[in-house]
């Protein structure tokens, strides 16, 4: 006798089980927070001798990974695949639930800019890395952050004469 699920039942589809599933469960086991290449940012962070605080809320609804609050400095790793990095992120997705994806991947980056504009408005520095850079490497990486601080601190005259270029103190993934 054949049970369920066996090559007898008809119901059972031949897709991956990870694409039946509702995309609300795919994504729940996936790491928000801590993930390896936000650590490794923290460690050499505070191995230049910078104190943060981590995922602090700052704004409503907008939770940085860590902030530097003596600079008013807001840092976010971005994971290349979930924000669409422009060298590693992915390009499209053909695979099944293809619009899904894309609007996935399109409210995030929504979620991002709107959160840079709150925290702007607020009166904080926005740095946002790639992970892809803190994998090359964190402690390049933590320099910048390191950077970006010195030119948060610094009066609105003075960041004019930066020693960091503008664009890429606000926002690294450009």
């Amino acid at each position: 006798m054949d049970g369920p699920g066996t090559a007898g039942d008809e119901s059972v589809s031949k897709r991956p089980t990870w694409v039946a599933t509702d995309a609300g469960n795919h994504l729940r086991g996936r790491k928000a927070q801590n993930t390896k290449p936000e650590v490794a940012l923290r460690k050499a962070v505070h191995g230049l001798g910078l104190r943060f605080r981590v995922h602090q809320t700052v704004a409503p609804r907008c939770t940085p990974d860590f902030v530097l609050p003596r600079w008013r400095l807001a840092v976010f790793v971005d994971g290349c695949f979930w924000h669409g990095c422009p060298e590693h992120g992915m390009k499209q997705y053909r695979g099944p639930n293809a619009e899904l994806w894309r609007q996935k991947m399109e409210t995030n980056r929504n979620r991002d800019r709107r959160n840079d504009a709150t925290l702007t408005e607020a009166g904080w520095t926005v740095l946002r890395v790639w992970e892809c850079q803190v994998r090359r490497s964190a402690d390049e990486a933590a320099v910048l952050v390191q950077c970006a601080a010195q030119d948060a601190k610094r009066p609105p005259a003075d960041k004019a004469s930066s020693s960091l270029d503008a664009a890429r103190a606000t926002d690294l993934r450009a």
